[in-house]
């Protein structure tokens, strides 16, 4: 039996800070109060209806997706599109609204509504001044589809507001409504799922409004009744309006339209006419064989590809792999250099295609980790681009097609323990030093009640004062409610009809992008395909080096051409000589890497992947390197763990292999093993793979495990929670870091110029990349007006082994590029005085001061308070009389005629701290070394030294401090690295 009323007006958490409730509490709470249908109307968006029309799958209910539209005339209007058509025509409005105001602000007027009118069913909120409804009626009355003969399709609501005279007004409604030829219906209003979150909805109103509790006044709302009642409860309480509570169940049955109608289409990406998408996918794979296999593909690779190619082809996903295609060919075009990573390196039509850059068959990667017929997944291929050329990609992509058809995903921004507690305490009235105290101290136990308790009693707090242990309840409630939506890195989704027919699209802060309103696991819930176009900075670093070696060395090169399993690289890295490389260059991974020792490519894929905290966590580094280096046996409890772990002898390091032992071992379907990778993927959010650990123990032990394998197994998985790599990502970066280091080992000069180039890029400074450049004999040359570019560049070298680095424009604080391009235009033939760099340069003296300050003017025999001084008596233009006589002459005149005065020398240690002021590095020493007299007598060791000190003694080190961390999983611990003049060492304190 149905229920005899139907609740049409709810208020999420995704409406931001207007509610107590996420959707999936009130979706449930729903649920057990007995409804069997109920409606979202979040304000101007529908950023939540997604997470509802799970909820409410699960739940067994009927979810009518709405929304709350606001007008520029105060009017409020709940919408539900009675169709497709009417989603269609819903989600073009807010689009409308929210790219015609500013960031955050909603504009949209009654006109705006005459388009999508007669689809939607329009349910009128009276205001708070009545005075002000008839106007709205009208305007109402006005829209098309009203007055056609159909179905009453506009309506006026009727809500309690729980103010004196409620009843009085109600009834004037309905009179009113009856006298206009209005219909009237019952809302709840609601904006919690439970009474007892009114408290916090007093919190998130504060918060929204910028005050506390204490001073929200009457923007608080003025009852506790705000929360979802019980069909029947409104039933009693609106006993006198029958008609209006039956038109809920009329509304409900009006609005046929559910998420589940969506359909997607991605764009066509055919080639000639009369040909399919797998037509041409099939045709361009074959084409581009011959370039990865020269001298033919072996069989088990035709037959990989065949087998890709019939399950690409019986799930239509062909469109997909030729706009990725498309979009890789195009940025190679351009000369960007870019890398698909992640699951689609598990593809062999991918590298084939060259969107990735790892043979899968040869690796061994599969395949069904990237697209499997039972998950019946959209694929997502993952493209690296050069970071700062990776805006070209994306405005080409807008342009290519079209604004109405591509759009970012969104990122949905949630409240972490540390917002949280600031935020709550804030506005609860707690003093600012203590809401810091709080962020700082107890938001990592947050979540655990006791260990809150804990550590707050440890920091001298009163647990006993209620604002205090009010804090730290509402702020735990508050984990996991949306802020804000943001703009996902790359995340595009593409389609071949209007976009905003599909979902509602938002402008951002950034210019010339546009969002839609839902985030990437929204969009996998619908089945929408996206191309995450991502940006890493090593791939400008090395395209600068390949571009350097072709220029300096007439070497050309790229990512594929890289000599493979090159020893003297290998070696260089094994000796953790990789400071500027990609991945493998952290304090972390430097301490891991000789005992590591990797020696092959493989060993370099399990060295990026298990220096992380899912591997560190899961008590799976210590148990390898000890099978590594052979101090204990490798042991597999059955031939099943052997296929599955033998790589990574007998320890689970990769999420594949996660799966395949719950799957193999445990019972899992494939699609319980999806579900069990999502799980380790979002743990921060959902609190990991805990659910699971009955089901994975409980099916080891059925198939014959021993109990404590089986808990040490799940432990293993439950540290990928915590952040663990998939092979075939791992494998994508392992060859990235490959290149780096091969360029760095062989072409040290074109690897420490293509890195400077790149900044700001890694965990280390100009200054350390500089001196790594030195120690392996590259001479770095100073900052010259006459010789300098803005990029540093090489020059012929004198030791004839590598090229010299000069130093460029860039690297000098303060310049601007404009200026840099200014100096260089003008230098032809070279300069001969800083009075002939001002004049043709015409740059303004504050860009002369930073080149002086750099000490950029040594060719003309002025040092830097030389060069300061002669600086000092020009000005930003000279004077008109003094250059119109120049104009006469063949040569122009100093401005300035003074007497030569002779400065004071500065100090090489003066020198190299205004070296380091100016430039952030110094070629004329290190601060350290002015003072090592002094720490030689007090017995301080030198950084260089460590590698030949016996171990375990103890030891005083000095040097400045390069970088600081303290991970949340190192319970405490800080890494610390610090740099005296021979090097660097790594402390954990």
């Amino acid at each position: 039996m149905s229920a005899p009323y139907v609740e049409l007006q709810v208020t999420s958490s995704f409406s931001f800070l207007r509610s107590g409730s996420q959707p999936d509490e009130l979706i449930f709470q729903a649920k057990a109060l007995g409804y069997d249908t109920i409606g979202l109307t979040d304000w101007n968006t529908v950023a939540g209806v997604i997470r509802a029309h799970l909820a409410a799958r699960e739940a067994g209910l009927r979810l009518l997706p709405g929304c709350r539209l606001t007008l520029r005339d105060g009017s409020a209007l709940l919408a539900y599109p009675r169709n497709r058509a009417g989603w269609a025509g819903l989600c073009q409005l807010l689009t409308l609204g929210h790219h015609r105001g500013e960031r955050d602000v909603f504009l949209l007027g009654w006109e705006d509504l005459v388009a999508a009118a007669p689809d939607l069913l329009l349910i009128l909120l009276p205001p708070e001044d009545l005075t002000a409804l008839r106007g709205h009626v009208q305007s109402l009355l006005d829209l098309p589809g009203q007055r056609a003969g159909e179905e009453e399709i506009r309506f006026l609501a009727l809500t309690m507001l729980r103010q004196p005279g409620d009843l009085a007004r109600l009834h004037a409604l309905a009179a009113f409504s009856a006298a206009q030829g209005l219909a009237c219906v019952v809302t709840g209003d609601v904006l919690y799922h439970d009474a007892r979150r009114h408290v916090l909805q007093d919190v998130v109103t504060a918060i929204r409004e910028g005050c506390t509790v204490d001073d929200l006044g009457n923007r608080r709302h003025v009852h506790a009744d705000r929360h979802l009642k019980a069909p029947e409860e409104q039933a009693r309480l609106f006993a006198a309006f029958p008609d209006a509570l039956a038109n809920t169940r009329r509304i409900a049955e009006a609005c046929a339209f559910s998420l589940d109608d969506l359909t997607y289409q991605y764009p066509t990406e055919t080639e000639r006419t009369g040909e399919s998408a797998q037509e041409t996918l099939t045709r361009l794979v074959q084409a581009a064989l011959p370039r990865r296999y020269p001298a033919g593909a072996p069989p088990e690779v035709e037959t990989q590809i065949a087998h890709e190619l019939r399950l690409i082809g019986s799930l239509a996903y062909a469109p997909y792999f030729l706009t990725v295609n498309t979009i890789v060919r195009h940025a190679r075009s351009l000369g960007i250099v870019c890398q698909g990573r992640g699951s689609a390196a598990n593809s062999a039509v991918c590298y084939v295609l060259g969107i990735t850059s790892i043979d899968p068959v040869r690796s061994g990667l599969l395949f069904e980790r990237f697209i499997s017929a039972e998950r019946q997944e959209p694929p997502d291929i993952d493209v690296d681009f050069e970071s700062d050329r990776r805006e070209e990609v994306i405005q080409w992509i807008y342009r290519h097609y079209g604004r109405h058809r591509a759009a970012l995903c969104a990122t949905v921004q949630r409240y972490q323990p540390k917002g949280a507690l600031r935020e709550v305490g804030k506005v609860l009235g707690l003093p600012e030093d203590l809401t810091g105290q709080l962020s700082k101290h107890i938001a990592s136990s947050l979540a655990d009640p006791d260990l809150c308790k804990a550590r707050a009693a440890d920091l001298g707090l009163n647990l006993k004062d209620r604002r205090l242990s009010l804090t730290f309840h509402l702020a735990r409630l508050l984990l996991g409610f949306p802020r804000q939506l943001g703009t996902h890195p790359g995340g595009f989704v593409l389609t071949e009809d209007r976009l905003d027919e599909l979902v509602p699209l938002m402008p951002t802060a950034m210019d010339e992008r546009q969002i839609i309103v839902w985030d990437k696991d929204d969009i996998d819930v619908l089945r929408f395909m996206k191309v995450d176009v991502l940006g890493l900075g090593m791939l400008g670093c090395l395209r600068r080096g390949f571009e350097l070696l072709h220029t300096v060395y007439q070497t050309r090169m790229d990512l594929a051409s890289i000599p493979a399993e090159d020893p003297q690289t290998y070696r260089m890295i094994q000796k953790a000589d990789t400071l500027g490389t990609f991945q493998i260059e952290s304090r972390a991974q430097m301490s891991m890497l000789p005992r590591m020792k990797p020696r092959t490519f493989y060993d370099l894929v399990i060295q990026v992947a298990i220096v992380r905290p899912g591997p560190i966590q899961g008590d799976m580094v210590h148990p390898y390197l000890r099978r590594r280096e052979k101090l204990e046996p490798v042991t597999y409890p059955s031939e099943t763990l052997r296929g599955i772990l033998g790589k990574t002898l007998g320890v689970p390091l990769f999420q594949e292999q996660a799966m395949q032992v719950a799957i193999h071992c445990a019972g899992f379907t494939p699609g319980e093993a999806d579900q069990l990778r999502r799980a380790m993927a979002t743990f921060k959010m959902t609190g990991g793979v805990s659910p699971f650990r009955d089901k994975l123990v409980n099916g080891m032990l059925d198939n014959g495990y021993e109990q404590d394998f089986a808990e040490q197994t799940f432990a293993q998985l439950e540290g990928f929670g915590s952040y663990g790599f998939p092979e075939s990502h791992a494998a994508s970066f392992a060859l990235i870091a490959y290149a780096s280091a091969w360029m760095k080992c062989h072409y040290p000069d074109v690897f420490c110029a293509a890195l400077l180039n790149s900044q700001p890029m890694g965990f280390y400074a100009p200054s350390q990349i500089v001196q790594d450049a030195q120690r392996h004999g590259v001479e770095v040359r100073q900052i010259c007006i006459n010789a300098s570019r803005w990029d540093c560049t090489l020059e012929r070298g004198r030791n004839g082994r590598h090229a010299a680095v000069r130093l460029g424009f860039r690297m000098v604080r303060g310049l601007a590029n404009g200026h840099g391009a200014a100096l260089i235009a003008a230098r032809m033939p070279d300069y001969e005085s800083i009075d002939d760099v001002w004049r043709r340069a015409d740059v303004p003296v504050s860009a002369l001061e930073c080149l002086a300050e750099a000490d950029a003017f040594r060719v003309f025999g002025q040092m830097r308070r030389a060069a300061l001084w002669s600086i000092k008596g020009l000005a930003d233009t000279a004077l008109p009389l003094f250059e119109a006589a120049d104009r006469g002459r063949n040569f122009p005149l100093p401005e300035v005629i003074e007497p030569e005065i002779a400065l004071p020398m500065m100090s090489e240690r003066a020198s190299v701290h205004e070296d380091y002021r100016a430039t952030g590095l110094s070629l004329n020493g290190h601060p350290v070394a002015f003072l090592r007299e002094g720490l030689r007598k007090e017995g301080i060791v030198r950084c260089g030294d460590l590698p030949y000190l016996r171990d375990g003694r103890r030891i005083q080190l000095t040097g400045l401090v390069l970088m600081r961390q303290r991970p949340g999983t190192a319970n405490g611990t800080m890494f610390v690295t610090i740099e005296d003049e021979t090097g660097t060492a790594n402390l954990i304190v």
